[in-house]
């Protein structure tokens, strides 16, 4: 009724997730049953001899469906983190923080604002100035349940040690800023919204400063807002604005966080 598939065409904004794919909060672990397997598997739950599935292709044997079986954390891929993610309270204790089956689903959908942060480099910090300055080069005010997009192009490095590593990462005045335009929802296409683990470790080590310990997910202890990590193709996104983002995370309840297809429905030239 309101879809137009000659008007408009979807990007996808996610990474894959695969098997025994690399990461820092642990691998991912995949069991793959074939067609063949898979009636054995269907044989138990319909007491069927296998034998009597039907056959697939000449020469092939009984066929059933495929599946597979995941072992994996809720931070891995191309996931959104929910307020409880991080801290138990959110709004300086005058609210119990949201897991992500309790996030409305109305924030995960809106207009979508991409702010170029190509220039960062390794390890470096997204300041409230650079998010001024990116808002200024494409002549536009953020408004209320806009959703930010972070481009970071970090996610051309998906894989490599750099990507893990060395990422540039969003300050706690960025956020705060962007939280008080009014926005509730924020991604990045990097390995994590702040800095890389590496660049924090190293910093507190040398200065003994806790502020420099994750300082855009500790705004959530202060104010109610979610954010995504691990987002991917923002570069193909042709307009900075004029498009909808569809970030909804898959329901798992009572968790920190859930993954996330995510798309940017942008009008055809």
């Amino acid at each position: 009724m309101f879809w137009d598939r000659e008007k408009y065409q979807l990007i996808d904004l996610t990474l894959p997730i695969q098997p025994f794919m690399p990461d820092i909060v642990g691998y991912v672990k995949m069991t793959q049953w074939n067609h063949e397997q898979g009636a054995r598997l269907n044989s138990v739950p319909t007491g069927i001899n296998p034998i009597d599935f039907p056959p697939g292709p000449p020469f092939y044997e009984y066929h059933s469906q495929a599946w597979e079986e995941l072992t994996l954390a809720t931070h891995i891929g191309t996931h959104m983190d929910a307020p409880w993610h991080f801290f138990p309270t959110t709004e300086n204790g005058k609210m119990k923080a949201k897991t992500i089956d309790e996030v409305p689903l109305e924030w995960c959908i809106g207009n979508g604002v991409v702010l170029d942060m190509t220039h960062k480099g390794p390890g470096e910090l997204i300041t409230e100035e650079d998010v001024k300055e990116a808002l200024k080069k494409i002549n536009y005010k953020l408004q209320p349940w806009d959703i930010v997009l972070i481009h970071t192009g970090w996610d051309k490095k998906w894989g490599t040690r750099e990507y893990f590593e060395a990422h540039p990462g969003m300050s706690r005045e960025a956020t705060l800023y962007i939280i008080d335009q009014g926005v509730k929802v924020m991604g990045i296409d990097a390995f994590g919204f702040d800095r890389a683990f590496k660049v924090m470790g190293e910093e507190y080590k040398r200065t003994g400063d806790k502020s420099v310990l994750w300082p855009a997910h500790n705004v959530g202890r202060e104010r109610e807002y979610i954010h995504l990590e691990r987002l991917a193709n923002l570069d193909k996104i042709p307009k900075p604005t004029g498009f909808v983002v569809v970030l909804f995370p898959i329901k798992i309840e009572k968790a920190s966080a859930g993954w996330v297809r995510a798309v940017a429905i942008v009008e055809k030239e």
